[in-house]
């Protein structure tokens, strides 16, 4: 199994938020010295969701403050980009990372209408905008001499410099949320992150991917080249018993929830109805032992959170994009990336 930190720091007291970038940076060295094997990015907008707010200029900063583990996108917003320039943004990331670069797109801000209309854009045909901005992208990437005529996008440019440092270009990733998100993406091929709700939910949604891919004609050797980059994100805090990991964890957990909601009520424009969340598992969700039926992020000792990544890899998850949201302390995060590093990961490091 391959582990990945998440970031996705949440701090919504912007009067701190050089601390809170300087504290992600010092965070992005911990964790590829403690041997996890990738970082991600997320991208939230106007509230502290995610206090660096773009993800590709932070990305830019750890690309060059790194120099093995994998840098992710999980996800790029197309929908909120032109995509020429992304083109050319990521070209410069994969060249500074030398080659560390996974793009993951997807339409996003799935709670979020008010991301869509501060950047004077409509969710309404987000879905339709992104596929299209995909494909110049790619296009970008890949072709001189580029005249693309699309229904959002129409271009035409000699070429994008720098070239990719990988070729023809990044590995692309879909973040999908449903099942036919999930089939669409398996009859083409490409890869997929996940977010994961129980154990076996995702384990049904690898298996769907999986058949999906055959049924459409793929050899076994492609198959299983794209279930290794199945990268399937969980909330993590690790502590060294289950109560001071639950005490720490869930509590913040909560608030946070509320705060983005209480976000949500105010801005997400009424004729934009959009998904509300489900709230967070309360505390009474976690038992002794993990449940593969229920929704539980891994949160716990050693011990517990070891017995919950067993499970996972049992039911095919080999990929896990870790984060605690920012929530915890500086202390409490090094603390809980440190236990997981040293505690937990040697023990599927084969597996």
């Amino acid at each position: 199994m391959r582990f990945g930190h998440f970031f996705y720091p949440m701090k919504f007291d912007d009067s701190q938020d050089d601390v809170a970038i300087r504290e992600c940076l010092d965070e992005a060295i911990l964790v590829e010295q403690l041997g996890y094997d990738a970082i991600w990015f997320a991208e939230h907008y106007f509230t502290g969701e995610c206090v660096y707010g773009d993800p590709l200029v932070f990305a830019g900063a750890v690309a060059v403050k790194t120099s093995r583990v994998l840098l992710g996108f999980g996800i790029i917003e197309l929908p909120l980009h032109n995509p020429v320039r992304v083109a050319m943004q990521t070209a410069l990331l994969d060249n500074l990372s030398q080659g560390r670069l996974v793009v993951g797109t997807a339409k996003g801000s799935n709670y979020n209408a008010f991301e869509y209309i501060g950047f004077g854009t409509d969710p309404a045909i987000g879905g339709a905008q992104m596929e299209e901005a995909e494909k110049l992208m790619v296009t970008a990437w890949t072709q001189d001499e580029v005249h693309f005529q699309g229904e959002h996008y129409q271009v035409a440019f000699p070429s994008v410099r720098p070239r990719p440092y990988q070729k023809p270009h990044p590995p692309l990733a879909r973040a999908c949320i449903n099942r036919e998100s999930i089939m669409e993406m398996a009859r083409i091929g490409r890869p997929i992150l996940l977010r994961g709700r129980s154990t076996n939910s995702t384990a049904a949604d690898i298996a769907l991917y999986r058949d999906t891919m055959a049924e459409s004609g793929f050899s076994d050797e492609a198959i299983e080249r794209n279930l290794d980059q199945i990268w399937v994100w969980r909330e993590m805090h690790v502590a060294e018993s289950d109560d001071r990991a639950l005490d720490e964890f869930i509590p913040a957990n909560y608030e946070a929830f509320s705060t983005i909601q209480a976000y949500r009520d105010e801005w997400n424009p009424k004729e934009f109805p959009m998904s509300r969340q489900v709230p967070p598992t309360p505390r009474e969700g976690y038992a002794e032992h993990p449940d593969p039926d229920a929704a539980e992020n891994l949160v716990g000792s050693p011990r517990r959170v070891a017995e919950q990544i067993a499970l996972m890899r049992d039911a095919g998850i080999r990929n896990l994009m870790l984060t605690n949201r920012g929530l915890m302390s500086p202390d409490a995060t090094q603390r809980s990336l440190k236990l997981l590093a040293e505690q937990v990961m040697p023990k599927f490091r084969d597996s």
